[in-house]
Formats: C-alpha cells, sequence, structure tokens
C-alpha cells in the first residue's frame, strides 16, 4: 500500500495548507472551562471535505494529523465532525470512562442501513445485547463453526482456477459469503440469492457515505439493499424459531436471559443483517490484504506455506490454527497496513473534555483506526511490510493499546474477533495448501476509500496450482 501522492490532484490535496478556524469556546464557567476550542477548517463550500476523504482515504487522515494534530473538525457530508486520530484520543474516546461518547454517531451514516445492529446500540442496552449475543459465541460454538469454515473453504477453493490474472478479491468475497450463510444460517445460497446478497450488502456499506442523502443513487441502493436483507431474514425466522440447528441465527433465536427474556423477531433480523455484514466483509478485506502481502512477499508465503503443510492435510482446529505463529504475524501486519473498518463514529451525549479540548454535546466525534496504525512515532518506518513487528520481543503493538486497534476498542470491541482471525486463518492456510500466487513487483494495490477498502481492480494475482 501507498499513502503518498497519486497525481496531480491528490498532490494538490496533500499539500493544500488549511487555516485554522475555532469549534465552539467553553462556557466561561464550570469544570470545561480552561479548555481549548478544537481548531479546524469548514473545507470547500456545500460539499467541505468530502471529496478529499473519499479521494485520498488514509493519506487524508495522516496529513489531517501531521497539520492539526490528534484533534480538529471538518466540514463532510453535509456535517460538522471533530476527527480525533491517534492512540491517545481514541484511547479517550473508546474508555469513554464518563459515557460521554454514544454509538448515535453511527446512526447519521448507516442507521437507515443496520438500523438497531449491535454496533449502534448504547449503554445498558448494548450490554444486555451483547451478553445475549454472546451465547451465540461461546468455545464450543466457535469450535462448531470453524469445522465448518475448513469444509465449506475447500469446497469454494476448488472451484478456483489457475490463471495469469485471477481476481482474489471478488473470488473471496463469494466464498465468505457462503461461510458466513452455511455457518451463521446453516443453509446454502443459490447463485440467484448469492448475488442477490452480495449486492445488497455491497450497497448497504456504500451507502453511508452518500453525499445526496435522497432515495436515488448510492443513498437509494442502500435503502432498498436493506430491504432485501430483512426480507430475506424475515422469511426465513419462524423456520429457524422452530429448529434446533447450531447455526449463529438459530443461536440468537434461542438465546435468553436467566429471567427467560429472549430477543424479539426485529432483534433478531437486525442482528442478523448487521451480523452477516460484518463477518464476511471484514473477513474479505483481511484475506485479500493477506493475500496481496504474500504476493509481494514470496519468502513470506514460503514460510507460512511451510508451516501449513507440516501439520497435514486434516482441517485445522483452534489449537492447530493457534500454532500458525508466522501467519498470524502476517495477519496482523495485514490488519495494520489495511485496517478493515478504518474509522470508528461516535457523538456527544454531553460537554466533554478531548486532549485538553472542549468538545459540546450533540458533536460527531470520528476516530481514524488506519490512521493509528501508520503513525511513524509509534510504528518505525510505517509503510513497511514487517511481520516481525508483532514477534515477541518487538511487539511494536505494545507501545500503547490504542495504536494497533483493528478491532476496535472498550465495550463495543468486537464481538466476532475470534471468529474472525480464526476463519482468516483457516482461509490462508487452505489457499497456500492449494495455490501459489505472485504479482508484478512493480504492483502497487490502490484500496477505494469510498467506504471499508476494497481493491479498485479486483487484486488479480498470477495463480498457479502445487
Amino acid at each position: 500500500m501507498s499513502v503518498g501522492s497519486n497525481g496531480v490532484i491528490d498532490r494538490w490535496l496533500l499539500n493544500k495548507k488549511w487555516t485554522a478556524k475555532q469549534l465552539t469556546a467553553p462556557p466561561a464557567d464550570g469544570d470545561l472551562s480552561g479548555l481549548e476550542p478544537v481548531p479546524g477548517d469548514p473545507g470547500l463550500p456545500l460539499v467541505g471535505h468530502s471529496l478529499e476523504m473519499l479521494r485520498l482515504g488514509v493519506r487524508y487522515g495522516l496529513k489531517r494529523y501531521q497539520t492539526h494534530g490528534p484533534v480538529s473538525w471538518v466540514k463532510a457530508f453535509g456535517i460538522t465532525v471533530v476527527a480525533a486520530a491517534g492512540p491517545e484520543a481514541a484511547q479517550v474516546v473508546l474508555a469513554n470512562k464518563d459515557k460521554a461518547y454514544s454509538q448515535q454517531g453511527w446512526t447519521y451514516f448507516i442507521g437507515p442501513f443496520f438500523n438497531r445492529g449491535l454496533m449502534l446500540l448504547d449503554f445498558e442496552e448494548h450490554l444486555y445485547h451483547r451478553r445475549l449475543m454472546q451465547q451465540a459465541f461461546t468455545s464450543d460454538r466457535l469450535a462448531a463453526y470453524l469445522g465448518r469454515v475448513a469444509e465449506v473453504a475447500r469446497r469454494g477453493l476448488g472451484g478456483w482456477r489457475p490463471d495469469a490474472s485471477f481476481e482474489v478479491y471478488p473470488a473471496l468475497k463469494r466464498l465468505t459469503l457462503d461461510i458466513a450463510t452455511e455457518i451463521f444460517m446453516a443453509s446454502e445460497l443459490g447463485a440467484a440469492d448469492s448475488g442477490r446478497l452480495t449486492r445488497a450488502f455491497i450497497d448497504t456499506v456504500r451507502a453511508g457515505t452518500a453525499l445526496i442523502r435522497l432515495p436515488v443513487g448510492r443513498w437509494g441502493a442502500g435503502l432498498r439493499g436493506r430491504k432485501v436483507l430483512e426480507d430475506y431474514f424475515r422469511r426465513s425466522l419462524p423456520a429457524k424459531r422452530a429448529s434446533d440447528s447450531d447455526d449463529l441465527f438459530a443461536a440468537l433465536c434461542h438465546a435468553r436471559t436467566d429471567d427467560g427474556e429472549m430477543f424479539t423477531d426485529d432483534d433478531v433480523v437486525n442482528h442478523m443483517i448487521f451480523l452477516m455484514m460484518a463477518a464476511h466483509d471484514t473477513s474479505t478485506i483481511t484475506t485479500s490484504a493477506v493475500s496481496y502481502y504474500l504476493g509481494k512477499h514470496p519468502e513470506w508465503q514460503d514460510k507460512v506455506r511451510a508451516e501449513s503443510l507440516a501439520l497435514g492435510d486434516e482441517p485445522l482446529d483452534m489449537a492447530a490454527l493457534d500454532g500458525l505463529r508466522s501467519l498470524d504475524l502476517v495477519i496482523k501486519e495485514s490488519l495494520r497496513l489495511v485496517a478493515p473498518v478504518p474509522s470508528l463514529v461516535r457523538k456527544t451525549v454531553k460537554d466533554t473534555d478531548l486532549l485538553g479540548h472542549y468538545v459540546p454535546a450533540g458533536t460527531l466525534v470520528s476516530l481514524t483506526p488506519w490512521v493509528n496504525h501508520l503513525l511513524p512515532q509509534y510504528w518505525p518506518d510505517p509503510l513497511r511490510f514487517d511481520p516481525e513487528r508483532f514477534a515477541e520481543g518487538r511487539r511494536e503493538d505494545k507501545v500503547h493499546r490504542f495504536a494497533w486497534m483493528p478491532f476496535g476498542g472498550g465495550v463495543h470491541k468486537c464481538i466476532g474477533m475470534h471468529f474472525g482471525m480464526y476463519e482468516v486463518k483457516t482461509l490462508v492456510h487452505e489457499m497456500l495448501r492449494r495455490f501459489e500466487w505472485s504479482l508484478p513487483p512493480d504492483y502497487e494495490v490502490r484500496w477505494d476509500p469510498t467506504s471499508l477498502p476494497v481493491p479498485t481492480d479486483g487484486l488479480p494475482v498470477a495463480l498457479h496450482a502445487r
């Protein structure tokens, strides 16, 4: 990945000087009176900084951090947002000790598409839903899920055909959706449903950065995608309530508190839409990033393949996957260089102090894990692929608890992060056993920063059967 300038427009945007203005000053009396107002600027008329963010992605965030520091305000997507970058700012917001930061920040961007998904719930309500949902992510359930991951992965990879220009990303997208539907729903999708649901998930994710929030264009496609997903899960729900299957859909239908309380039908549908999106989108991005770096660095591909081949032909359980040490390092470094969820959003529910700056109630606050992962004061030579950063004896990720945060942090840390890591390990392990792949030495992937990072060209590799 390159975060340098790319063309005349990028150079102009990255070199542009921003004139700082001030967000609201703190009240003259009270506990917050000594704080500084947040510096920042509105950007271009009407669109603010929206085009720069969409065009540059993490390069914009890094430039913003270098210019204004960890806390600044911008206008983008029709609103004013306080950008909070760097581990110190992330710790304040995600630890949320005074409960000033709410998940309502997500509502503005993705509320209509992922209504009342776990990530959008707050405080006690979030804790209640998370505790119920945790019953679907116990160790025993993870072990059962993983056996089926390997089975679906082997079946799916059997359909891959060696090619001088094989597009990894769309192939993985289909495969991870197949895994999610079979494991989370105990069903297989036909070609028509698979294509329709894939399109619906893509549209709902991309809709959050629409500049025009009307039932047309990207926003409209997201609304239609939400309806497709909702109709699909509602049709399936009665049978799942009556079943005794061990998939995640059934687990949500049957989960209950000690007092006998259960998720409503609406709860189950909302959580399934969110979890299905999170389960296959982030796994696709991470596995694509790992594939890219292993293609660019054949010495690491050979190293991790040797570990995989040494374990024989049987599908791997959790203990065996934990033993793939080199692959673990490669995945962690890939997550650093390509954060699957590049930004997190919160909304202040009361006036608060953010690193000495006054942030009033009702302010949207955007965190940028991807920026945190590339700051040179925490990561020496941050753009270099170096999995040994995470090896014992170096552990650069330990320099600050929020320097590396691909799964978020605080009480909203990803509930499926262990399953996600095991799924990616299984996918890459099975790919390494079956294939070798390479990239031209001068090839550099471009990640589309419109919503979640996606390779703009599908990530074409030279794929060879072993």
